[in-house]
């Protein structure tokens, strides 16, 4: 009588494979969460010690690398907020209204100059849009001189206006091309729906480019804001007057003529400036995502 031995089917080893496989996968995702959590942490940590900082009490600023006040107080930011000559209620309102009519400007023009260059044809077209694109390359240190004899030919110096009305004539490029490679991205059977009910160009714009391209828009908004918020350079050369001062003039109020600093207020009124850009930016997170990741396609 003879035995014969029956080699395992592949079926029958199948499920171990498979757990084997999915313990990796786990092990590999843990591995990668926690490596993510930890540059995270190593990016945010600043941050996070500037707000423990400005909890702490002053002669205490530097004297942890903790994130954990102690011990808690709040004299920071009641100092800070009036400190000296310093007027941070008026700061933010100026910071709020140049940011608005920045984001507006921006918006507004760069959509439709975007428009035009990928959907309209005209003259020179390539060549417009490639000297747009060109600005790029110049530095904002090279373009200071020229604009600050212009705005103090028309009287603009100590007034907002050089630093909002430039937005309104689609000098930020870098939003153009965004704006307009999104605006690639949509069918052009649309526009010709639209023009068989009737619409023209504006009307186009209007009533089909504007509702589909709002992921460009909020990125063009959020950006925007944060260039806006943050200027320093601009607010400085344009705004003398304290009245007139934007919050990162403020902040740098807190900086003496020694070269020494009221650290504790300074840290108050720093996380207080931040607070905009982070609520703004959990706001639209979900359009300005959209935007970046959908704006290079084609």
């Amino acid at each position: 009588m003879t035995t014969s031995s029956v080699a395992p089917t592949p079926s029958l080893l199948r499920p171990v494979f498979r757990r084997r496989a999915s313990r990796n996968v786990v092990v590999r995702a843990v591995a990668r969460h926690a490596l993510l959590l930890a540059i995270l942490f190593v990016v945010l940590y600043p941050l996070l010690w500037m707000l423990g900082a400005s909890f702490r009490p002053g002669n205490q600023t530097f004297g942890t690398l903790g994130l954990w006040p102690d011990p808690f107080t709040l004299n920071n930011y009641r100092e800070g907020w009036s400190y000296g000559s310093l007027n941070f209620s008026r700061y933010f309102v100026n910071s709020f209204v140049i940011a608005v009519l920045c984001i507006v400007g921006n918006v507004i023009s760069c959509s439709l100059a975007a428009y035009a260059f990928a959907r309209l044809e005209f003259p020179l077209k390539r060549v417009l849009f490639a000297l747009v694109l060109a600005t790029l390359l110049l530095p904002y240190q090279v373009t200071i001189v020229p604009q600050y004899v212009l705005f103090n030919e028309l009287a603009w110096i100590n007034t907002i206006l050089p630093l909002t009305v430039p937005k309104y004539l689609a000098t930020d490029a870098f939003f153009v091309f965004l704006m307009v490679q999104f605006i690639r991205t949509l069918p052009r059977e649309l526009d010709e729906a639209a023009l068989l009910d009737g619409c023209g160009y504006l009307g186009i714009f209007r009533r089909v480019i504007v509702p589909l391209s709002l992921p460009a828009i909020g990125t063009t908004a959020m950006f925007t804001f944060i260039r806006t918020w943050d200027d320093f350079l601009g607010p400085l050369l344009y705004l003398n007057n304290p009245e007139r001062w934007t919050v990162a003039l403020g902040l740098n109020g807190f900086l003496d003529a020694t070269g020494t600093s009221s650290f504790g207020p300074l840290f108050a009124m720093a996380t207080v400036a931040v607070a905009p850009i982070v609520g703004f930016f959990l706001v639209s997170q979900k359009l300005l995502i959209e935007g970046v990741a959908t704006s290079g396609l084609k």
